[in-house]
């Protein structure tokens, strides 16, 4: 694909410094960027690199300046970047239609419009909507629910009465509705509770790979619209996550815990059960959560504490060997002076 800058910038809303009939090719990192790419810069720490880039132009963010460059001065460059990846790289579009060689059963519900490929597996009462696409050895169970235009990649698992909303994605080998993990007397006869509710997604969430999302003990789990979660995630039952949280990679929650919308939880942090984190709480890589957080919070360490004392606490490790040091030898001064007062004068 070929676009001149001046093309790029009335498609983004943009302003153009420099060279507007400049033609570019391809989006490319600030790095690997020569003749005929158009790069990008959207952290503040990356503007040394205007200079020494080979890119044709750059988009970049208002008040950016670089003598000699062709800019595309736009609001929020990354979102900017997301909008020409998706003109520059459109989706194939899939064809419709149902492999002979997948498996549906009678009674399953199953749109001739949605995309069904060889080796998928559909159980009675399931149901697909138009433009869904299943890749191969997907398996939905009974009476579950894919709405339109969702895509299940390669061997995702949809367990039984799990509903998923509208455009959603599930990466390759996610698990929606495995039991959740509930036993009677842990440790000693580990007796099985039962898991009978399920799983519901809502429109435009995307879930990375080898995701896995506990159905309802009672009731449901609940993802709510929006929600973005990244690979190698644990959801376990009667979860409730808003509108438009964010979960990065290993993370780990227990059960009946509730997010609360516009959540943000970093990579490898682990929240306990039957809590509650407030609308916009952001929690820090590595934490363990504890106990309840109020909106707006931000939170690190384990256990969690404010993200600024967190801060203060880490300053001072590195200097607890000096600091021990010190504090021996004041007991040592103190000894001394102590067994010099009980001798009295001299």
């Amino acid at each position: 694909m070929n676009k001149t800058l001046n093309e790029i910038a009335a498609f983004l809303g943009g302003d153009v410094s420099g060279d507007g009939g400049v033609s570019i090719e391809r989006i490319r990192g600030i790095d690997e960027a020569g003749a005929g790419d158009l790069t990008f810069v959207a952290n503040p720490k990356y503007r040394k690199k205007l200079e020494t880039t080979g890119a044709s132009a750059i988009l970049v963010a208002p008040s950016t300046v670089c003598a000699g460059k062709n800019l595309v001065i736009v609001a929020d460059p990354y979102i900017a970047l997301g909008r020409l990846l998706s003109l520059f790289h459109p989706e194939e579009e899939e064809t419709a239609g149902i492999s002979e060689h997948a498996r549906i059963e009678a009674g399953a519900d199953v749109s001739p419009e949605a995309v069904v490929y060889p080796g998928v597996h559909i159980c009675r009462g399931a149901r697909i909507e138009r433009k869904a696409v299943l890749y191969p050895r997907v398996f939905i169970g009974r009476d579950a629910a894919v709405g339109e235009a969702s895509i299940l990649y390669p061997c995702v698992t949809v367990y039984r009465r799990c509903l998923i909303g509208r455009r959603v994605v599930l990466h390759a080998g996610v698990v929606v509705g495995s039991d959740g993990f509930g036993f009677a007397r842990p440790g000693q006869e580990n007796i099985k509770i039962p898991q009978v509710g399920y799983v519901q997604i809502d429109d435009d969430v995307e879930i990375g790979a080898n995701t896995t999302i506990d159905r309802g003990a009672l009731g449901r789990t609940w993802i709510q619209r929006g929600v973005k979660i990244d690979n190698l995630v644990q959801i376990a039952h009667n979860v409730v996550i808003g509108e438009y949280s964010v979960i990065v990679a290993q993370v780990g929650i227990s059960g009946s815990t509730q997010l609360g919308k516009g959540v943000v939880v970093g990579g490898q942090a682990g929240l306990v059960g039957h809590i509650r984190l407030g609308d916009h709480v952001m929690v820090a890589a590595r934490s363990g959560v504890h106990k309840d957080i109020p909106p707006l919070q931000v939170v690190a360490g384990t256990p969690h504490m404010p993200h600024r004392e967190w801060l203060k606490l880490e300053a001072c490790l590195p200097k607890l060997p000096e600091m021990r040091g010190t504090l021996a030898a004041l007991k040592r001064r103190v000894a001394a002076l102590e067994e010099k007062l009980e001798k009295g004068p001299s």
